[in-house]
This record gives structure tokens, sequence and C-alpha cells, in this order.
């Protein structure tokens, strides 16, 4: 399965957010996607098992529980093919943090030149 055909799914896409957190047993996975999506257990299961299934996510025993944490290795063919779009971006994200930087210098120069008063 190519990673978009994975990633296209937003219920995938949730529980990778989720794990991208930490490491996190199935029952948690379960209870925020049946909370969120209103899925069952087993629908659920069978998502983690097309995460896992296409290295999307690994999973180890701990006693009975089953933890799952992301694995990065996919989502790297998934960067590689936005790159070719983040001039597109990149230069919005660039004028935003120039524009950021001047209201932070504009705020502190405001502050500087009327400072408070002493019991104010």
């Amino acid at each position: 399965m190519h990673a978009f055909d994975v990633l296209g799914d937003p219920v995938r896409r949730r529980i990778l957010e989720l794990l991208a957190e930490g490491e996190l047993s199935s029952g948690e996975v379960t209870a925020v996607i049946r909370q969120e999506f209103g899925i069952s257990q087993p629908g659920v299961s069978q998502h983690l098992r097309v995460l896992r299934d296409n290295g999307f996510a690994s999973v180890r025993a701990e006693g009975a529980r089953r933890l799952y944490a992301v694995d990065a290795a996919p989502l790297q063919e998934v960067d590689i093919w936005l790159e070719r779009f983040r001039r597109f971006w990149e230069q919005h994200l660039d004028a935003l943090s120039t524009e950021l930087a001047r209201g932070r210098r504009a705020s502190r120069t405001e502050k500087e030149s009327h400072p408070r008063s002493e019991g104010s």
C-alpha cells in the first residue's frame, strides 16, 4: 500500500497524531478513536494493523498490553514527495516570521517609550 493510501484515511492520520505524542496502548488509542469517530474496537484494531503492516507503527508486547509507537521511516517517502511543494509555503512562512519579528520589536519599543509608573 502506498504511503498516501495509508494516510488518506482520517482515522489512521488521527491515530498517527496520537502516537506522535508517545507510545500508547491499543486500549488508549481505541478509547480516543471510539470517542472521536464512533468506531468499534475491532475497527480500530484494523486501522492499527494497516499502520503496522505498512510500517507506520511499531508494536511491542508488555504483558497483556500491546504498545504502539510511530515508525517514521514511511513518512520520509511523504516528506520527499512534499519537497517539491515546500517553496509554495516557505516564502509565506518567512514573510510571516518577518512580520512577527516586526510586531515584537514594535511592542518592545512601545513599552520602552511608555514605561508603567510605579504603583500601576
